[in-house]
């Protein structure tokens, strides 16, 4: 496995439309995707900060781990997100090296990328998310 860049920062947030005017008006970033990943009950919004991305999540429900992220430690970061050229390959490779993994196969997550997440109890309390995308070949 080879990571070639940080993908993105993954940011919990309670309402999108309170969290992007900071982003675009205070930081002067723009906003360049908002996307529902129904299966995940999250609404994404995306920026782009030199070849890394923020990714802010907001729940759509009640029952989304971001809702839960929420309610146990507030807003603020969520994860990180590492590209390599091969999420499967990734994956198995961390799971022969004892990571434990919350995703043993990749699955789609927003802007079309496969991505698999590894348990922050393996990881030194980080939730890291594994993505690839055709670009990060």
């Amino acid at each position: 496995m080879q990571i070639s860049h940080i993908e993105h920062i993954g940011i919990a947030v309670k309402s999108l439309k309170d969290a992007i005017p900071y982003y675009e008006n205070m930081l002067g970033l723009k906003c360049y995707s908002i996307e529902e990943v129904a299966d995940q009950k999250v609404k994404t919004a995306f920026f782009m900060v030199g070849q890394t991305k923020i990714e802010l999540l907001e729940p759509t429900s009640e029952e989304s781990t971001i809702a839960a992220f929420i309610e146990k430690r507030g807003e603020g970061i969520h994860h990180i997100a590492f590209c390599v050229d091969n999420a499967a390959d990734a994956l198995t490779e961390l799971g022969e090296k004892g990571i434990r993994l919350i995703d043993k196969c990749p699955r789609k997550g927003a802007e079309g990328l496969n991505i698999g997440f590894l348990h922050p109890k393996s990881t030194g309390g980080v939730l890291t998310e594994i993505c690839e995308k055709p670009e990060c070949k």
